[in-house]
This record gives C-alpha cells, structure tokens and sequence, in this order.
C-alpha cells in the first residue's frame, strides 16, 4: 500500500526534543525511533521489558546517529508500580518531556488478570499508560507545543455493546463468543476515548489517538493460528511492513500543530477519521466515565 509520506523527508528537524516510546524494544515502537532519530532528537527513550531486545535497537539506532542519547527504561504495563516506578526515574532526573508515544499493546489474549486484578487487555493498553501518562502530564505541560500520541485501532469497532463494561474490569471477561477480540476493542476503545478526553483537559499537549494500519509485526505473528488467519484473512489486501506501520504515529508526534486536530483520531497517514467513529466511541459521557473511573483506579500510584 503505497503512502504519500515519507519519514526520511517528512519529519521535521527535532533538536532539542526528547521522546518517550513505550514498547519501544521492538515492532512498531522500534521502528517508530529509528525513524525518529534520523532528525536529531536530544534523547530518546525505549520502555519495554526486554533489555536484550532494547540494546539491539539502540544499536540499530546508533547505526544511523552514533552520538544519539538512547536510554532503556525497563517497565511493564501490565503492572502498576512497574509503571509507577519507570515513571518516577525518569521524572527524578527531567522537568520536561516534548513526545510521549504510548505505543506498546498486547492484542486477543486469552482470558487473564494482571498483577493488580485487571482484564489484561485493558489493564495493559489502557490503564498502565494511564499512568505514565498521569505521571508525565507536568512534564509535558512545561514544554513548548508538547505531543501525546496514542495508539488504538481500527479494532476499537469490536467494543462490546455499552462501549466499557465497568462493572467486570477486574474480571478475566470469558465472554463465550469472540471474547479475546471483544475484549481487545474495548481497551482500543478506551485508548481512543482517553485521548480526546485528555485533549478536552489539558488543551496546551496536542493529544491524539492513531490507528498504525496492519502491520507484520509480533503483536499478529505471536497470535494463534486461528487468530493470525482471522487477522490475514481479513486484511491481506492491506498489510503493511513494519517499518510502515510506524508512519501514522511518526507523523502524528512530529506534524506541525496546525496541521493537526487535538483530540482527533487518525488513520494512515494523517488521516482524520472522527466521521468513521459509532455512536458509542462519539460519545462524551462514556469519555468522562472512563477518566473518572482510571482517575479512582490510579488512586495510590
């Protein structure tokens, strides 16, 4: 699928900026800061679980800018003070932040909890950048024209009737029929939502929310069988490489201001696609609910 964007040209110069990318050790989130660091960024951070995996992207990186400041910040999403820790290291030593990309997710798991008692899905997607998000909000207010990019996905659409179902968030959610895909469109759902509420409460961060397109990358290939082929057999006519995948979250962290929507929802490449959302993801008291609701969950962290 041919893109009118080209990273190597369309991303501006970004002296002076440091960027925050979780799930950075590899997919999307890698590909996203090799992009990156080709424009002359001050630092870029890689969160992630894997150390091994985050010194081979910092080498791949300082294959192409040797002298970039790279830093992995071990954190795991699925566990609140994992987050809560990995957060406060980094606010320890910054007073600022230019670009959060909240880009690590887990996709159609089987029925689980995290560690603190949530569907792991939401738990992971949802609540753990929440609170790296809560954790990094005044660092991002202190900088000049901050970016907050989320990734959903076009899966937002497999929500369950009713959007969120608050009342079983912390169960595993075994719903019978299609429960891990139903389960993983209400945590894109609630990625989607959570943007343009923060977008509506904290007006001075540009806050949107992307869908990266279908992109070969581990999220598909470390699915079942029967998953992978649900997801090939109904998109194999749009796949796109992984280095590919990346575009819309590139874009959407790097596109002068103007060019951009706060609160918008973005297809590839750049594309502003709020006339595609039902009725359930347009809907403003489900977005108040669900800060409500993650503002009481965080309580403690």
């Amino acid at each position: 699928m041919p893109f009118d964007y080209n990273p190597e040209n369309d991303i501006p110069d970004l002296t002076g900026k440091s960027i925050f990318i979780t799930g950075g050790t590899g997919g999307l989130g890698a590909e996203s800061a090799i992009h990156l660091a080709k424009h002359n960024p001050s630092h870029i951070y890689l969160s992630g679980r894997n150390a091994t995996s985050a010194e081979k992207v910092i080498k791949q990186i300082h294959g192409t800018n040797p002298d970039l400041a790279v830093t992995f910040i071990k954190c795991d999403l699925a566990s609140l003070t994992s987050v809560k820790g990995a957060a406060e290291h980094f606010t320890s030593q910054h007073q600022t932040l230019d670009i959060l990309m909240c880009n690590a997710g887990t996709m159609a798991n089987p029925p689980g909890l995290t560690v603190d008692g949530y569907e792991v899905q939401f738990g992971t997607n949802h609540l753990g950048h929440a609170l790296l998000i809560k954790k990094f909000l005044p660092l991002l207010e202190a900088s000049r024209n901050p970016r907050l990019v989320i990734l959903t996905s076009q899966g937002w659409g497999l929500h369950p009737r009713g959007g969120i179902i608050f009342d079983k968030l912390k169960t595993t959610q075994d719903i019978a029929f299609g429960g891990p895909w139903r389960r993983y469109g209400q945590s894109k759902l609630a990625n989607l939502l959570y943007a343009r509420e923060l977008a509506k409460r904290f007006p001075a961060i540009t806050s949107v929310s992307v869908h990266p397109g279908v992109a070969r990358t581990s999220l598909v290939n470390d699915l079942s069988l029967k998953d992978r082929m649900i997801v090939y057999g109904t998109t194999w006519w749009v796949i796109i490489k992984a280095h590919e995948g990346a575009f819309n979250q590139t874009w959407a962290a790097t596109v002068d201001k103007a060019q951009i929507r706060n609160g918008g929802y973005y297809e590839p490449v750049g594309k502003l696609e709020d006339g595609k959302l039902d009725e359930t993801a347009k809907d403003e008291a489900l977005a108040e609910r669900l800060w409500d609701w993650t503002e009481k969950a965080l309580m403690g962290f």
